[in-house]
């Protein structure tokens, strides 16, 4: 009778604590790296969130810079023969820059505006900002618009390269990058910097004349 009643016996005290201490170590695992698991997958979407805005950012910057044309405007209703401006600007932290594209889309002509856009771009508060309006030839006290591209920059430099002393074609090594440029002409080439708090350095370099360089 001893024998089978010890046989048919349940779980001692002690062996259902050791189960439930297995099971919790195992549950704090678990929650351990489903944590970590959630966490990884939020900074990811972060960090892609930040990625696809920098690159419609320098798509944006790569569309207006290689539609400019040599249309001045007219500042403070006085008529000028200035078609690009760039480097230290007044209303930028940093450098800046200002002209007019083409090939702004109006299907049909059918908005009461034309395929030309006066743009700028300056930094603000560490925000680039592109200013633009719907004419190239505002009214005086007219004030742009503003768009924030990119968030976090801590500097905006634009360089210019104005005309080329290399005496082969693809030599680099000769161009000479201007800091400012004011002029009556495009320029043949322009390169913006932006230094960014999550990208580091960034360098984009645009053809605008392809002789000559």
């Amino acid at each position: 009778m001893t024998r089978n009643s010890r046989g048919t016996g349940g779980f001692t005290l002690l062996e259902i604590l050791v189960a439930m201490a297995i099971f919790a170590m195992i549950g704090l695992a678990s929650t351990g790296v489903l944590t970590s698991v959630i966490n990884s997958n939020q900074i990811s979407q972060e960090r892609f969130a930040q990625l696809q805005t920098l690159q419609r950012a320098m798509i944006t910057i790569e569309r207006d810079v290689l539609q400019a044309i040599a249309r001045p405007v007219r500042i403070n209703g006085e008529k000028t023969d200035v078609v690009m401006r760039g480097g230290q600007l007044e209303d930028s932290d940093a450098d800046g820059l200002a002209f007019v594209r083409g090939g702004w889309h109006n299907p049909q002509m059918m908005l009461a505006r034309s395929t030309q856009q006066t743009v700028a771009y300056r930094l603000s508060d560490n925000k680039l900002e592109r200013l633009y309006s719907n004419y190239v030839d505002n009214v005086i006290g007219y004030e742009p618009k503003v768009r924030v591209l990119l968030e976090g920059v801590t500097d905006f430099q634009v360089e210019f390269v104005v005309q080329s002393d290399n005496t082969e074609a693809g030599d680099d090594t000769s161009v000479t990058w201007n800091d400012t440029y004011t002029g009556a002409a495009l320029p043949k080439a322009i390169a913006i910097t932006l230094q960014t708090r999550d990208f580091g350095t960034i360098r984009r370099e645009f053809t605008l004349w392809s002789d000559g360089l």
